[in-house]
């Protein structure tokens, strides 16, 4: 019996923090070690055309963030991991689904809205970003999807897109379902009040590849004070990433301290520090050692395309017979 097909992807966009380590990263690591389902993880460049990255400055960083993901344990051997770009028939089949969409289904997407709301550019592009996520999917004839809430909508578009391609030409592709993750709710060390975010400046977030030195300082600049007599959300961040990071008996005696009043906050950022910086010990001497050897990171991107490929191409001659074109 098959096992269950698993896609996501994440984009280059910058390298990757606990925010991004505790909301996919890890999630992936479970699933992949579980021995239960086939999966296919990739580095969305495609995807991150929407935005305004330089094209030497993409190159680069296709290359860290792989390096990263192999560091933080995504293993080829048991994953297919490569590069969306070096997979053709993931535009092929994007341009197909473009052809069975209805412009009203994408002009609703909460993606789209939001950015146009704020004023951002909208490109032909960022209008069809989900339709690209959709054939990402289906192209493996993937069924389950991990996200967050956030991103329900997306699965369900291509849900709708296989059902809507199956209607026309036959069944073909499975109605993907999301496949719900627990994610720890990770806000900014500046303003706690808002999600971890790269676009919010270095020093909201604490990057995987930082020092024990440079964790430390963030730390020590990172919000405790409470807004409006209210519960401090800058100390309820902190104690998350402690009982995320660290061990149980150490979190509780935080938590006891924080509910009686006895908590010290420099303590608290100071064993915070050495926690999350020792938990990512290993990672950053594996980081350094894949981007020291690019041809070793490149051999790995190449056979995961080659294995990707293979699987992809099977499908689009199955599709190109479907719709008339061979």
């Amino acid at each position: 019996m098959s096992k269950p097909v698993i896609v996501s992807g994440v984009q280059p966009t910058g390298n990757l923090h606990i925010g991004n380590y505790l909301g996919a990263v890890k999630n992936w690591l479970e699933l992949q070690n579980s021995g239960k389902y086939q999966l296919y993880i990739f580095i969305a460049d495609l995807h991150s055309l929407t935005g305004k990255i330089p094209a030497e400055q993409l190159r680069e960083q296709v290359k860290i963030t792989a390096a990263e993901l192999l560091a933080a344990g995504i293993d080829p051997d048991k994953t297919t991991f490569f590069v969306q770009s070096h997979v053709f028939e993931h535009t092929e089949l994007a341009w197909i689904f473009n052809c069975v969409s209805p412009m009203g289904e994408l002009d609703r997407m909460t993606q789209y809205k939001d950015k146009t709301a704020q004023q951002i550019s909208a490109t032909a592009g960022l209008f069809t970003y989900p339709i690209l996520q959709a054939a990402d999917i289906l192209i493996y004839k993937g069924s389950l999807v991990p996200v967050g809430q956030d991103q329900v909508q997306h699965v369900e578009l291509t849900r709708d897109i296989a059902r809507w391609f199956n209607n026309k030409y036959g069944e073909f592709f499975p109605e993907a379902k999301h496949l719900l993750t627990k994610v720890p709710k990770v806000m900014s060390l500046l303003e706690p009040e808002k999600k971890m975010s790269k676009s919010l400046g270095a020093g909201h977030v604490i990057e995987l590849r930082e020092e024990p030195d440079e964790i430390i300082e963030k730390l020590k600049r990172a919000v405790t004070a409470t807004i409006g007599g209210k519960k401090a959300p800058g100390v309820e961040n902190l104690l998350g990433l402690l009982k995320e990071f660290g061990d149980e008996k150490t979190y509780k005696e935080f938590l006891l301290a924080e509910k009686d009043g006895t908590i010290r906050y420099g303590d608290l950022k100071a064993t915070l520090s050495k926690t999350v910086s020792d938990y990512f010990t290993s990672f950053r001497e594996k980081r350094a050692n894949l981007l020291k050897n690019t041809k070793k990171l490149d051999d790995i991107l190449a056979n995961g395309a080659k294995k990707a490929q293979k699987v992809a191409n099977t499908n689009m001659g199955t599709v190109r017979k479907l719709i008339g074109i061979r």
